[in-house]
């Protein structure tokens, strides 16, 4: 496999059903984004009966409001907003990007990081490639880059 730093989550998310980037979103805003430090409790009267890529939106709204009122926050939020509008992706497919990507560089300053923030950062990078590919086998997606 590449080297983390060379890891593009977005060339393979086109391949991917909602289904499965629902439970990406999932994971990395209720596991790794926790596991990091961050709390967060979604609304799940505002999640109950959306179909997938309305349930992504949501969640990563709230995710994201609930995240952002921190320098911390706000820094991510711009490196993830400039990333994610450079991969030229549309629809919920930028909002997985984009939360992806905001994740990632929220996990460094997460009051559980024990690591240096490059080390961090390039280990939150694995992770999701590591989750991204458990789903795609679940789903039967090859992960071919796009």
């Amino acid at each position: 496999m590449s080297k983390t730093s060379e890891i593009k989550l977005h060339t393979y998310l086109d391949s991917f059903p909602d289904e499965a980037l629902k439970e990406f979103v999932e994971w990395c805003i209720l596991e790794q984004a926790i596991e990091a430090g961050y709390e967060f409790t979604p609304n799940p009267k505002k999640l109950a009966d959306l179909e997938a890529t309305y349930y992504i939106e949501e969640l990563v709204d709230q995710f994201v409001k609930a995240t952002r009122n921190s320098i911390d926050g706000g820094l991510a939020i711009l490196l993830a907003g400039k990333e994610a509008d450079t991969n030229t992706l549309e629809g919920v497919l930028i909002v997985v990007d984009f939360i992806s990507l905001y994740v990632k560089y929220l996990v460094p300053k997460g009051t559980k990081n024990t690591l240096l923030p490059d080390e961090k950062l390039e280990e939150a990078e694995q992770e999701q490639f590591n989750k991204l590919s458990e789903i795609a086998k679940k789903y039967n997606v090859e992960m071919q880059i796009i």
